[in-house]
């Protein structure tokens, strides 16, 4: 009686049987239309039957070739059925055997609704009249009744546990029926293997985009904040004995700060898929502003570049400057105020970057992991096909990225 109750107090239970006699309900037309149909029809007796119940089947195929049909039975399995479907994507059907699946399931689901509703409508009165037989005459009182033999014997009292025997058979049916359905949809519904690698690889463009976002944001943001600390701190510290180094440090922490901005919005602005916002995004032609930040920032700067760097492709050379911007902003991070050297040239049809800086603290320290900054570096190298080494090097730390030309074309 335990598993009997549960199924009957079951949430589930009730919405799979709704399913069910949904698909009960979606039969009845076809019905409907072949009895119009077959009875002008040469067809007679048993075969105008067989017609009216057989047809139905394919009928009912060749409806769920609609491509949105599959959506539509993808949602109410989703709703009603459950089971493994509830966590998948079902797409309108487009192919052909994602449409042949689907036809076959709703032809499936309409006609196991069926059996499922005309039981749902005949067991429970035929149960109660089981049940009640034996406190009942039922006009069973003339001989000539079939039931007169029954009613006047000690078999009546089986009314009652067949009459419960033909409930529980009606929930058992709905349960099997249910549970069965909600096993075998993914195999007519589910993603087809084209589709689950079409779904692959655009959760791997989303991932990827969200990782250049991320670079973004923590290479122009990152840096900006750490040269914003130093210069704040470098002000405050001669604000009262060099008051126009100070207001040349305050200076440059406001234009720090709003270009910050201008690329937190213009991330942001891609995030929205914002066509209107289009910042265009810095290149080595706008080194100059960001040496001249840190240098305010404290950092004694030994900086040289190629003349032949103004004429590398716009990718290559977006992406180097994003480098050399986290390059400087490692050193400010880990090193703090120590001479930073910088080097980008061309040779070999290659763009070649060096930042170098000597290791702070004791001999034969290397500086702290924890940031993102070298692993963001080697995302942007390994994009462009570049190479990149990145250590100690005979007391300094050296980062040095080869980029080729040709990856930016």
């Amino acid at each position: 009686m335990l598993p009997l109750l549960r199924a009957v107090t079951d949430r589930t239970t009730w919405r799979r049987w709704a399913y069910l006699v949904m698909g009960a309900a979606l039969l009845m037309p076809y019905w409907f239309l072949l009895m119009v149909l077959v009875g002008p029809s040469p067809l007679k007796g048993p075969w105008s039957v067989g017609a009216v119940v057989l047809l139905p089947i394919p009928a009912a195929v060749v409806t769920g070739l609609v491509a949105g049909v599959r959506q539509m039975e993808g949602t109410a399995v989703k709703e009603l059925l459950g089971g493994p479907l509830a966590a998948m994507n079902v797409p309108v059907a487009r192919t052909l055997r994602a449409r042949l699946g689907t036809g076959l399931w709703f032809s499936l689901h309409l006609h196991v609704g069926v059996v499922v509703g005309a039981a749902s409508l005949a067991l429970p009165p035929f149960a109660l009249v089981l049940a009640v037989f034996p406190f009942f005459g039922w006009g069973v009182d003339d001989p000539r009744s079939p039931l007169y033999a029954w009613k006047h014997s000690p078999y009546q009292w089986l009314g009652p546990p067949a009459g419960l025997a033909c409930v529980v058979a009606l929930l058992g049916l709905i349960v099997v029926a249910g549970r069965t359905l909600a096993v075998l949809a993914p195999r007519f519904l589910g993603p087809t293997p084209e589709e689950r690698v079409a779904e692959l690889e655009e959760q791997a463009a989303k991932l990827a985009e969200r990782n250049r976002l991320a670079r973004e944001l923590h290479d122009s943001v990152g840096h900006a904040l750490s040269v914003v600390t130093l210069q704040a701190g470098a002000a405050s510290r001669v604000l009262d004995r060099d008051p126009d180094f100070a207001r040349e440090a305050l200076t440059a922490i406001e234009e720090s700060a709003r270009a910050a901005l201008a690329d937190l919005d213009h991330v942001l602005g891609l995030l929205r898929e914002d066509k209107a916002r289009t910042t265009p995004q810095p290149t080595l032609a706008d080194l100059e502003r960001l040496v001249e930040q840190t240098r305010i920032a404290g950092v004694e700067l030994d900086h040289g570049v190629d003349a032949a760097v103004a004429g590398i492709p716009a990718a290559v050379s977006r992406e180097a400057y994003r480098i050399v911007q986290e390059g400087l902003t490692n050193a400010l991070r880990h090193a703090g105020k120590v001479p930073v050297t910088l080097r980008i040239t061309v040779a070999d049809d290659r763009l070649n970057v060096l930042v170098a800086n000597p290791l702070s603290g004791p001999p034969g320290r290397t500086r702290a992991g924890g940031g993102r900054g070298l692993g963001g570096i080697r995302e942007r190298v390994t994009v462009l096909r570049g190479e990149m080494a990145a250590g100690p090097v005979r007391g300094e730390w050296r980062m040095e990225v080869s980029l080729p030309l040709m990856s930016g074309a």
